[in-house]
């Protein structure tokens, strides 16, 4: 009897019903994963900047080192200097002033320098921020 009417419209049974059903659900699992998929890189991200920045503070806390011992040595060629002055009115004296001299234009570089590096150390990742702003408004408004 269905080969006589070949146009005759078919009902779904169960089993499409269930087809539809996981296609849903794979779907949805497909979603989930997608997004866990983006939290993961997301994180990594948030990592990558964090490592970065924490590399410019270490950058930036070295020259500030290297700043501090500069200022040690400018104390001890001064203290040096103040006594080759004493003992020896001229020559001692004034080389060590020389030497305090190039020691002071050390550090005071190493200082400007570690200064400028700090300013640029940012303590938040400023990237991953912009783009988990971004997937929440799409995640709001997907057809935008």
């Amino acid at each position: 009897m269905s080969t006589l009417m070949p146009h005759a419209p078919q009902r779904r049974s169960p089993k499409h019903r269930g087809q539809e059903d996981s296609s849903v659900g794979e779907l949805l699992s497909t979603v989930t994963s997608d997004v866990q998929q983006l939290l993961r890189q997301e994180a990594e991200l948030a990592k990558a900047e964090i490592r970065e920045e924490a590399t410019k503070a270490g950058k930036a806390a070295g020259m500030f080192g290297g700043a501090g011992f500069a200022g040690y040595m400018v104390a001890v060629f001064l203290t040096l200097a103040a006594v080759f002055a004493l003992a020896n009115v001229m020559d001692a004296g004034w080389a060590a002033l020389i030497v305090t001299g190039v020691w002071a234009v050390i550090g005071l570089i190493l200082y400007r320098r570690g200064r400028a590096q700090m300013r640029t150390v940012s303590p938040k990742p400023e990237q991953t921020m912009q783009t988990l702003k971004e997937d929440m408004q799409w995640a709001r408004h997907p057809t935008r």
